[in-house]
């Protein structure tokens, strides 16, 4: 008597396509953010950077734990200007050793991930964001009279930005007279009387200056608290009487 043969039922024809359709869905959907990440990252390297303010130097213009937008691009082919609020990395002596604890590799992989997106900044904290006061050739001096600093001879009305303490009126604590060399820029924090800037830097290497090799770009937009929404006021108006320096072309 032989054994009766038990066929093995092929998937039908409607199950197979199923499959196929799922898997080409789930392609589809890595190549998509394959391709989102990568977009991202080009973006985030030679186009736009995101960064947070971890202090109040910058207030109230920018406060702490805004988040911002930084153009890269512009300034490269269009300079930058006074009154530019720009991001730039350490001259060397400005920000304190850190003293974070190390984070687990997971932890410090996950940021990374999320920062080729735009959704973290992982190095703010070795970044400084000032507003350009003097560029180079500038000569800028503190204090007249009325405590106003001047550019080139030209007094600084400052009062549409700066944050002073009550009862005071000068523009900045401490007198200085400075002209920026070539390359380099002189940048103070709007908070003026809270703000670690040019002025407190001028016993370490670069004498306060900051070259325009550390700089990252202009920030243009406050995109977090989402009430803090914005385009950022660089107050182009307040330096727009002060003349070229002597000697400039």
């Amino acid at each position: 008597m032989s054994t009766p043969v038990t066929d093995v039922e092929e998937p039908s024809r409607p199950a197979r396509s199923r499959r196929r359709s799922a898997l080409a869905l789930l392609r589809d959907i890595v190549v998509i953010l394959l391709v989102a990440v990568l977009v991202s990252f080009l973006v985030k390297t030679f186009l736009v950077r995101s960064f947070y303010i971890p202090s109040g130097s910058m207030e109230n213009t920018l406060m702490v734990d805004d988040r911002i937008l930084v153009d890269e691009i512009t300034p490269r082919f269009g300079g930058y200007d006074r009154g530019d609020v720009i991001v730039f990395r350490d001259p060397g002596g400005w920000l304190p050793p850190s003293t974070a604890p190390e984070r687990p590799p997971v932890v410090e992989a996950g940021e990374w991930l999320l920062s080729l997106v735009g959704l973290a900044a992982p190095d703010s904290d070795d970044h400084l964001i000032k507003r350009i006061i003097g560029l180079p050739g500038d000569r800028v001096v503190c204090c007249n009279a009325l405590g106003q600093i001047a550019v080139n001879g030209v007094p600084l009305d400052e009062g549409s930005y700066l944050r002073l303490p009550a009862g005071q009126t000068a523009a900045s604590a401490d007198a200085f007279d400075v002209t920026v060399p070539e390359g380099s820029l002189w940048v103070l924090g709007d908070n003026r009387y809270s703000s670690k800037d040019s002025r407190y830097n001028q016993d370490q290497p670069g004498a306060g200056f900051v070259p325009l090799d550390n700089l990252v770009g202009r920030a243009f937009l406050i995109t977090y608290p989402l009430d803090r929404f914005g385009l950022i006021d660089f107050h182009h108006e307040v330096f727009s009487g002060v003349p070229a320096p002597e000697g400039a072309p």
